[in-house]
């Protein structure tokens, strides 16, 4: 029987046109013609729906891209930053790279992303703590549905804080008709091998101007100086996505339309055909704006009271059925390696994390496959 995968990637087949030009012309190397042409190719489609030019630099990954945006805030020893504390390990571990301390503030159930209000009492409590504003704040657009980013914006700018989008999972995802990652002061995507489109592993730094985006740059490729020889007053990294990988980008630009729209109708099946199951609830996110999710995954709660079994068999049962899921992120509030830090809770993300499970959602995953999981979970 099929292995039916979580979020494998699929190709337009256009990938190797590109990496097969970067051999010929010896362009094998973290700089070329295909980083460049993958940059204006994601500028243009990102400010299809954006008031203002875009700038965007591509690199090795969305966490290098977070990373550099602290980078170019200022963000270092003694600062605190404010994040999501339901997201992936890679939102929160460039605070900590920059020797800051990440602050958690839990999620508002609608969206399941950052609470606006818990949001502001963190902040003033950190004021009250320390005598001083946290650096940053890191929302998440958590499995593609879009943080409620103009009240999270409403409160950065009353405290005067730059916003740091982590849009790694919601490329294409849509709020109030723009799209997630042009919101804040930067917005960071992530092209890994599960993600709305790959370039085998990378990921890219929306800037708010093009002096930005060359600074970011600057630091991405080991803040060399202008110097006939190598000279360096600055820490730099080796962040720069490679010529080859950026080839593979530049293909999966034609079908990333695609992707979203297939990502959409897989979590519509979802929804429609686990209508009216006891113990199933789809994630469908509520919101007074409009909101439009790609549905990177899509993803389901399992009350065992009225399922009768919890998502961990669930899980089990379907692994033995030869199908990929994962239960949803553990806060970073829970983790070990953040166990000293700050956090401001609600128990929404606790409760998500106890009964949530990711669900085969990726542009692969065929209808029938979709029919297959729901049997299994519907006659478990």
């Amino acid at each position: 029987m099929k292995h039916i995968h979580l979020s494998l990637a699929h190709m337009s087949g256009k990938e190797e046109e590109f990496i097969h030009e970067a051999f010929l012309t010896n362009w094998v190397v973290p700089l070329g013609p295909n980083v460049d042409g993958f940059e204006n190719d994601l500028a243009a489609w990102l400010g299809e729906k954006s008031a203002s030019p875009l700038h965007v630099v591509a690199l090795s990954s969305g966490t290098a891209a977070i990373h550099l945006a602290l980078v170019m805030l200022g963000v270092g020893p003694g600062d605190e930053v404010i994040c999501q504390s339901f997201t992936f390990a890679a939102s929160a571990n460039p605070i900590v790279y920059q020797g800051a301390t990440p602050v958690f503030v839990d999620s508002e159930p609608g969206t399941w992303n950052m609470d606006p209000e818990l949001l502001r009492q963190a902040i003033d409590d950190r004021l009250r703590a320390t005598g001083k504003l946290p650096k940053a704040i890191i929302p998440v657009h958590l499995y593609g549905t879009p943080a409620r980013m103009d009240e999270i914006n409403s409160v950065a700018s009353a405290y005067g804080i730059p916003v740091v989008e982590d849009a790694a999972e919601a490329l294409g995802s849509e709020y109030n008709g723009r799209y997630c990652g042009t919101f804040g002061t930067y917005g960071a995507l992530s092209f890994n091998g599960n993600k709305m489109i790959t370039t085998s592993g990378g990921g890219a730094l929306i800037c708010p101007d093009e002096e930005s985006a060359r600074r970011v740059k600057f630091y991405a490729t080991q803040a060399r100086e202008n110097f006939p020889y190598y000279q360096h007053e600055q820490i730099g990294y080796n962040y720069r996505l490679s010529n080859i990988s950026a080839g593979i980008g530049r293909g999966q630009m034609y079908v990333l339309d695609e992707h979203i729209a297939r990502r959409r109708a897989i979590h519509a099946l979802y929804v429609e055909k686990f209508k009216n199951t006891p113990g199933i609830t789809v994630m469908q996110p509520r919101s007074n704006v409009d909101l439009h999710p790609n549905y990177w995954l899509s993803t389901m709660l399992v009350n065992p009271q009225e399922a009768g079994f919890t998502y961990q068999e669930l899980s089990a049962r379907l692994t033995a059925a030869d199908i990929e899921s994962r239960p949803l992120w553990k806060p970073m509030h829970l983790q070990p390696v953040f166990a000293k830090a700050p956090a401001y809770v609600n128990g929404v993300s606790e409760a998500l994390f106890a009964q949530g499970l990711c669900l085969p959602s990726g542009p692969m995953v065929r209808d029938e496959d979709v029919d297959r999981i729901v049997e299994i979970i519907k006659n478990y």
